[in-house]
């Protein structure tokens, strides 16, 4: 737990221009900030929030900084954040490494027996102990998860859904790619009541020794909808839900459930949104409260969906 001898490592500001940026707001102003956020503090204190981390802010390391200074603030003033992240551009580079080409089917890999040994690698190796320490460099225990730990998320296989102009549906064998049938929230919640945040990797156990690689999109989807989430939120590449693909001015900063479903089957929500927008709606369906998909390269993104009257992202309702 944090204490004083064990303080969150923010990096001091020293450069002149450093500290006149810093000063920039009068001391009123930052009064008023923290006042703007403190009725969010109340009403998110104690609550579960599942947060699906993926996209640019996996990549570049001051966002990673960003986002782990946002989750270490939600822990600190009493939310119990759960992460479940991706990683598709790691694997992409693995599989680059040794000759393999990505092939993607409505925003899903397609994953042979190699494929998915090195995800599992990728995903529950490298990336999951990556964020475990910077969480605790921060002062915040972290323990990482696969699906595997203590049959964390049973699986079997997903067929890929191919919607085609004339409004068929054809479903697509990709291979090693899983949906969840179970997640163990026991397990979960034993974390988080012990004042751990939970990182979990999205590689599912199938029957026998089978291995899947699942969707993260889906896997926050199921584990907030398993923990009854106050809210779910799906940090990507992009700012929200738009009715248009080249018009930022048909952003939507909220959309019901039935105009998101009809976005994806008139094709204007496309490739790697599909899998997000139908996890959000597959969320809501499971009984999470709220979701939000929101622009992770937007720096500390979790804290001004959440903190701020106006937020950033999109949120389906």
């Amino acid at each position: 737990m944090i204490n004083e001898l064990n303080p969150i490592n923010i990096a001091p500001v020293h450069s002149p221009d450093e500290v006149a940026a810093h000063t920039t707001l009068s001391a009123a102003s930052k009064a008023s900030i923290l006042i703007e956020a403190l009725p969010y503090i109340q009403k998110f204190a104690g609550k579960t929030m599942v947060i699906k981390y993926g996209g640019n802010a996996m990549i570049s390391e001051e966002l990673k900084n960003k986002v782990m200074q946002d989750i270490a603030l939600m822990k600190c003033i009493g939310i119990r954040p759960v992460l479940v992240h991706g990683g598709g551009p790691d694997i992409t580079n693995f599989l680059e490494k040794v000759g393999k080409t990505s092939t993607f089917v409505s925003g899903l890999r397609v994953t042979d027996a190699e494929t998915v040994t090195i995800a599992q690698m990728v995903l529950g190796g490298k990336i999951n102990a990556e964020i475990v320490s910077r969480l605790n460099s921060l002062g915040i225990p972290a323990i990482g998860l696969t699906g595997k730990d203590a049959n964390l998320l049973k699986a079997h296989k997903k067929l890929a859904e191919v919607h085609e102009a004339n409004g068929q549906t054809n479903h697509v064998d990709i291979g090693f790619v899983g949906e969840v049938t179970a997640v163990n929230t026991q397990l979960i919640n034993d974390l988080l009541d012990n004042g751990y945040v939970p990182v979990i990797s999205p590689i599912g156990a199938g029957k026998g020794e089978t291995t899947y690689n699942i969707n993260a999109d889906y896997v926050a989807a199921e584990v907030a909808g398993a923990l009854q989430a106050e809210k779910l939120l799906m940090l990507t590449n992009t700012k929200g839900i738009y009715t248009a693909l080249d018009d930022p001015k048909s952003f939507l900063s909220s959309i019901p459930q039935t105009e998101a479903t009809a976005l994806i089957e008139n094709g204007t929500i496309q490739g790697g949104m599909i899998p997000k927008v139908e996890a959000v709606l597959h969320a809501l369906q499971c009984g999470t409260k709220r979701v939000s998909i929101i622009d992770g390269r937007e720096p500390h993104a979790l804290l001004l969906e959440l903190f701020t009257n106006k937020g950033i992202g999109t949120e389906i309702i």
